[in-house]
């Protein structure tokens, strides 16, 4: 039985019932990806907890050489790290399950409280670094595309391989010479000045994001001042993730120029300006939307350099610390955070992307 289209258009039998199940196959493809969410983390979680005892127990760690014998013996034994590993690992997965992280070795805090604490920062600095990137990815890889072969092309190629090239720490210690100390445009430390801190963590209910509490508030001038100190970290950071969407931009627009919609509109007189920003432009996207998750998981490992070299007070910055304290409690904990942020990132991305590329689900 055929079934009837349009003239010069022909529908296979076989097309029609796929169309009636794209609900069902995005709702499958939905379930799927959400369930592999509980395999992934449980798997990072378990070679986190291993790794971390590989050196012996947290406490002799942190404290071995600080504590006497006796003393020592007494904190594992409390703390109950001389019972078999597989317990000490079932107890482990038995916590997390209730929100409970355990308590940092080197200042007593609730690791729940640290990542509560910090955990915003580092948001901020991940949200920043992802405008930057799409700010100089999409234009300049489409800039790229439209001069394909030619000395434009090359010049920005060449700057996305670098900026991919080049650690963060380094960028970051390149802009701050240039536009902190020689130039003296930008601060080169901290997210705000501290008159402006007390006054955004004083506000009611404060998300810890500093520019959305100043906008929030009103207060444009504790927003400029948190966006000039945050510029500069965005910068190191999210050029490190711009230099990648600008050859995937370039890539996929290049592919989409090609096309024979594209050359029948060029037929038409149709600009090269709008064939290149409308017709390449959201097909430039789905590459960018597909690999976002992947470049979060470096933007968080990124912003632990980062947040070091510009001493941005968020997980990163204290995750430091406490490697440099040997304080396994904690970097565990926040290292699960961080894991768990993934996974999820990357479940979102996907099903971004297979909302506006069907084929994704299949």
């Amino acid at each position: 039985m055929t079934i009837t289209s349009p003239p010069g258009q022909e529908v296979s039998p076989i097309a029609a019932p796929k169309a009636k199940n794209q609900g069902g196959g995005f709702l499958r493809y939905l379930i799927t990806r959400f369930l592999l969410i509980i395999p992934t983390v449980f798997i990072l979680i378990t070679v986190v907890f291993f790794l971390m005892r590989v050196t012996g127990d947290p406490i002799t760690a942190a404290m071995g050489g600080r504590l006497t014998p006796d003393q020592l013996a007494a904190r594992i034994h409390e703390a109950g790290y001389d019972r078999p590993i597989l317990i000490q690992y079932f107890e482990y997965l038995g916590q997390i399950f209730t929100g409970d992280l355990g308590r940092t070795l080197s200042d007593n805090r609730a690791v729940t409280e640290v990542l509560t604490t910090y955990g915003a920062a580092t948001l901020e600095l991940a949200i920043n670094a992802v405008i930057v990137a799409l700010l100089v990815g999409i234009p300049l890889g489409l800039v790229a595309a439209k001069f394909r072969d030619r000395y434009p092309d090359a010049i920005l190629r060449i700057l996305a391989i670098l900026g991919y090239a080049t650690p963060v720490f380094f960028a970051g210690l390149i802009l701050k010479l240039v536009f902190g100390v020689w130039l003296g445009w930008l601060p080169i430390s901290g997210r705000a000045d501290w008159e402006t801190e007390l006054t955004l963590t004083g506000l009611q209910s404060p998300s810890g994001i500093y520019w959305l509490d100043a906008l929030r508030s009103g207060n444009m001038q504790a927003f400029g001042n948190v966006f000039q100190h945050a510029l500069l970290p965005a910068l190191a950071l999210g050029l490190l993730t711009g230099g990648v969407f600008l050859r995937l931009v370039r890539t996929n627009a290049i592919g989409t120029l090609g096309r024979e919609y594209v050359e029948a509109g060029r037929s038409r007189g149709v600009s090269e300006f709008r064939l290149t920003t409308k017709h390449a432009y959201r097909p430039a996207l789905i590459p960018i939307i597909t690999v976002m998750g992947l470049q979060i998981a470096m933007l968080l490992g990124g912003a632990v350099l980062t947040e070091t070299t510009f001493e941005w007070s968020g997980l990163g910055f204290k995750l430091a610390e406490y490697l440099t304290a040997r304080d396994f409690v904690a970097v565990q904990g926040i290292v699960v955070l961080l894991a768990i942020i993934v996974a999820v990132t990357n479940f979102i991305v996907d099903v971004v992307a297979a909302l506006i590329d069907p084929r994704v689900r299949y």
